[in-house]
């Protein structure tokens, strides 16, 4: 008998002794991977034309079926310096044919108020009087070449300009439909008519530069 009241004492024993270390186990606080915090967001990154395009275009569809652009200007603003075909503002001109209306819609990486707001904003349409040499629509498909890569290729062409003339700088980048070449294309210009100054125009379905007499 006594042996068996030796043995349920031990059982007893052993069963409070899990119990408390299940206790123990269950109060001790989680610990974290310091590691894997979430870290502080960096400052705005220079952005592609396709990437402002792909933001600013969906409201320009729906501000009308007819919908055409002409022309897409990277721009800067203040505290930022564009470079390499990338750019902290980008302005999408829009037209409606049927509306005899434009618009310049934005696309900003930060806010600067009162005028620039981060992300995409539609501007207030216009009047328009219609297509010009100067102003021809672009097809979205002859858009395939980004900003930064045709920037690389103009840039390349430009090489010996350049070393002659390092101090020129470059003017805002465009995409646009160039009735000189027939094509939608991206336009670099360094320096200016007065002191002298250097095209670039890249076809912005190949990739290829135009050379324009």
């Amino acid at each position: 008998m006594n042996a068996l009241l030796k043995q349920c004492a031990v059982s007893v024993v052993a069963l409070a002794g899990l119990l408390l270390a299940g206790c123990n186990q269950s109060t001790q606080p989680p610990v974290t991977d310091v590691s894997a915090a979430a870290k502080p967001a960096g400052p705005p990154q220079l952005a592609t034309a396709k990437t402002a395009f792909a933001a600013i275009y969906p409201s320009a569809r729906n501000w009308t079926a007819d919908v055409v652009m002409l022309k897409l200007v990277a721009k800067e603003i203040p505290g930022f310096k564009n470079e390499a075909g990338k750019a902290a503002m980008w302005e999408a001109t829009f037209a409606s044919p049927s509306r005899h209306q434009y618009r310049v819609d934005t696309y900003a990486i930060t806010t600067i108020l009162p005028q620039i707001h981060k992300g995409a904003t539609a501007g207030l349409p216009m009047p328009w009087g219609g297509f010009t040499r100067d102003t021809m629509p672009i097809d979205p498909s002859s858009f395939n070449v980004d900003s930064d890569a045709a920037y690389t290729t103009a840039a390349a062409d430009a090489t010996a300009w350049l070393k002659k003339n390092p101090a020129k700088k470059l003017a805002d980048p465009a995409l646009g439909n160039v009735f000189k070449v027939h094509a939608v294309v991206w336009y670099f210009m360094w320096g200016d008519q007065k002191s002298g100054y250097y095209n670039a125009f890249v076809d912005a379905d190949t990739g290829k530069v135009l050379k324009v007499k």
